[in-house]
């Protein structure tokens, strides 16, 4: 068991020490004894006290350690849209703010026509769905990489002035059900996610 595999294991051991009797509503999921089943990263995902699965095999290690805090952090309150949230306004986040920008948004830009022609498949993964109205850019849509933290990605197309860019903004209070060293890596798997969609 690698150093990854120890910490997802000691968050389960947290977890199911005192589990929450509510803990299918809080996440939400699909409880079977102690199973628990929902999307994430895009894929179904299931929580047992020795392990978590994506579709089925054993979470690679930082998406395992991410949805392990998830479950741990995943409270009563439900996840508000909007107004959506820049990363770098939530509090303690200038750390790790420039990674997130490298890591969540330039990483996307070589892959601006692709995301385009694809969007109906990204939205199949993560139940995704057009931006609410008043996001500028040429194209964005919603993602949910975990139920209570959505990502609005704002995408704009390169032109005479400008280069391409992509902007990547946080459902309301994702910072509820995530600490926010956590939330820059959501980020950054959820645009790596897409890429492995995008080149399938």
């Amino acid at each position: 068991m690698d150093n990854y595999q120890k910490i997802i294991q000691d968050n389960l051991n947290r977890l199911y020490k005192t589990l929450p009797g509510d803990l299918s509503v809080r996440l939400p999921a699909q409880q079977k004894g102690n199973l628990f089943s929902f999307r994430a990263f895009g894929e179904d995902c299931t929580i047992e006290p020795d392990r978590i699965t994506l579709s089925g095999k054993p979470a690679p290690s930082v998406t395992g350690i991410l949805i392990s805090l998830y479950a741990l952090h995943a409270g009563t309150e439900i996840c508000i849209p909007t107004p959506l949230t820049a990363f770098k306004e939530f509090p303690g986040s200038m750390p790790y703010a420039g990674a997130f920008t490298t890591h969540t948004e330039q990483i996307l830009v070589p892959f601006l026509t692709r995301i385009k022609n694809n969007m109906e498949t990204i939205y199949s993964a993560f139940e995704g769905k057009s931006a609410l109205s008043g996001i500028s850019g040429d194209f964005s849509f919603m993602v949910y990489p975990l139920p209570k933290v959505g990502l609005c990605y704002i995408f704009y197309e390169a032109d005479e002035e400008f280069p391409a860019s992509v902007t990547c903004l946080f459902s309301n209070n994702a910072n509820q059900f995530m600490p926010v060293d956590g939330l820059a890596d959501v980020g950054e798997y959820t645009s790596k996610k897409i890429i492995s969609l995008i080149e399938k």
